[in-house]
């Protein structure tokens, strides 16, 4: 079974690095961690909003604990929560419930500023006693939506934070990635073709 977790943030990170796309741990102290990454896409807001409540549709199943990310869901209203389903396992004994994990809890969700905030130690900070703020801003851009998170975590934790920090970010560098991937990005501006003065002329042939 695949855990939720940070050990295999390399993964499908080659494959982001051709989107416009920017992650980076933006501040570290002593208990904790700030990390900011952005992404553009061509999808309006309001479809911004719809995929970003629906993470079944685009994160990755790498980091989630049931090892299916159709197991995800996020109820986008105060009180409701990032959640992922545990189903039964095959051998489970007879009347035993499907299990649950909540990845955040939901403070804010405003669909028309395109603001969602949450709550919650992600992956295996879930077991340190540690405070996780996400947020999570969609911002008109030209020709379609920036995508803004930002990921502030504070409090103590066994591993350090300096080492920590550098491993989230790349985990969610690559789910801000695969969303704005399923979102459509932007192309790539064209390479500017090498000038005709910049190539050495031809050699004269010798009579």
């Amino acid at each position: 079974m695949r855990r939720f977790g940070f050990q295999a943030a390399a993964i499908g990170l080659a494959g982001l690095l051709a989107q416009p796309l920017h992650a980076e741990v933006t501040d570290q102290f002593d208990n904790g961690f700030a990390i900011a990454l952005s992404a553009e896409t061509t999808a309006g807001k309001s479809d911004a909003w719809k995929m970003l409540t629906a993470p079944a549709q685009w994160w990755s199943s790498e980091h989630t604990w049931s090892g299916d990310a159709a197991n995800l869901y996020i109820d986008s209203q105060a009180t409701g929560c990032f959640c992922e389903k545990l189903p039964r396992p095959a051998d489970a004994p007879e009347g035993q419930r499907m299990g649950s994990v909540e990845h955040g809890h939901i403070v804010y969700a405003d669909p028309q500023r395109g603001v969602l905030r949450l709550i919650g130690g992600l992956g295996p900070l879930q077991s340190e006693p540690v405070t996780g703020v996400l947020t999570v801003v969609l911002k008109p851009h030209e020709g379609g939506t920036r995508i803004e998170w930002t990921y502030v975590v504070d409090g103590h934790m066994r591993m350090k934070a300096e080492d920590m920090a550098p491993l989230v970010d790349k985990v969610l560098g690559e789910q801000i990635g695969r969303l704005a991937d399923k979102l459509g990005k932007p192309e790539e501006p064209a390479g500017e073709p090498a000038e005709a003065a910049d190539k050495e002329p031809p050699e004269k042939p010798t009579e």
